[in-house]
């Protein structure tokens, strides 16, 4: 049957991954014996799969996708698909018999209503001769550049309406993506005519955003549930979300704690807990009014003023992948991470 798999207890990853390619929809059913539908896969969690190193079939598939009985007109199959923002509808009977799939194409598929911004502008100095002919987000990890890769992530989710903030070379990323029809999504370019900071190009956006914005450094890959991070934003009430990790500093001495000239305790090279600033956020549309016109502004610089005035802002910790190809080390081991892919 087209687009499935049975899964058998010796069915491997790789057979998944394969059977998911020859299909070319980015869709695969997976099946038991009886053609039972047990879950699905999609090119999005593969992709997710790969990058946090997990290869359980069962445990990466979704097992309880949204399914329609087979015998519902796909008029009515499609306008659910762009109700709930999905490209993919698996037909099935009322004993879960799997009988099809609708699949909605790019040109149909509207995605959610949410912009993303993608700060694309920086010069990546510290990659040295890499970035001398091509600016650091066109740098290729695995078949392709990471600015191509993130976009990709954010359409797994949904996702297709982008603004993409340019500047060093910025002609590279606009001849190869265009307007993003060719990717199925919809790109506008904030054109900085000098660097502005990781929040500065916020106050080019054209049009005030209606929607919660989602905004992240041009030099990540990462597979954070997106879709995820926006419900959580949203229960919250939040103004602005900002993802963080752990990081560990161990300190490589033993450490004497005194007061007042008395030792009370001692600690044989100490770890340290801290989170950190990962490049990913989420806003609401009227936090962009705090940052200056087309002026150098951090989003740091933003988080503190909303701190000032006393807006709600909270942390969502990152337990996925995720990686800053800032440095040659990150760059060389994201490309190892997405070879795959």
């Amino acid at each position: 049957m087209k687009y499935t798999l049975t899964l058998w207890k010796d069915t491997r990853f790789e057979d998944a991954v394969e059977a998911l390619d020859r299909g070319g929809i980015g869709f695969l059913a997976l099946l038991d014996e009886q053609d039972r539908l047990l879950g699905i896969l999609t090119d999005g969690d593969i992709r997710r799969a790969i990058l946090n190193r997990k290869n359980d079939l069962r445990e990466v598939m979704n097992p309880d996708p949204r399914t329609m009985d087979y015998r519902v007109p796909q008029r009515q199959v499609v306008h659910l698909l762009k109700e709930i923002h999905r490209k993919h509808m698996p037909l099935v009977d009322e004993n879960r018999i799997y009988k099809g799939v609708v699949a909605l194409d790019d040109l149909e598929f509207n995605g959610k209503p949410n912009r993303v911004v993608i700060m694309a502008g920086g010069f990546g100095r510290r990659l040295g001769d890499l970035t001398r002919e091509v600016p650091k987000p066109m740098l290729r990890v695995g078949k392709k550049s990471v600015l191509e890769n993130l976009i990709d992530i954010f359409s797994d989710h949904g996702f297709c309406r982008f603004y993409i903030s340019v500047h060093y070379k910025s002609e590279v990323i606009k001849d190869y993506f265009g307007n993003g029809k060719a990717f199925g999504v919809e790109i506008q370019y904030l054109e900085e005519n000098r660097p502005l900071g990781t929040a500065g190009c916020l106050s080019l956006i054209p049009e005030a955003p209606t929607e919660s914005l989602l905004v992240i450094n041009g030099d990540i890959l990462t597979a954070v549930n997106f879709e995820e991070l926006l419900s959580f934003h949203q229960e919250r009430g939040a103004d602005g979300t900002m993802c963080v990790r752990k990081y560990e500093v161990q300190i490589p001495y033993g450490v004497v704690n005194t007061a007042q000239g008395e030792i009370y305790s001692l600690a044989e090279k100490p770890v340290h807990n801290f989170h950190v600033n990962s490049g990913i956020y989420v806003l609401e549309p009227n936090m962009l009014n705090m940052v200056p016109r087309d002026e150098f502004y951090n989003m740091t610089s933003l988080f503190e003023e909303m701190i000032r005035q006393k807006k709600k802002t909270v942390s969502y910790e990152l337990m996925d992948y995720w990686v800053d190809v800032g440095l040659p080390k990150d760059l060389e081991r994201a490309q190892n991470d997405l070879s795959k892919i």
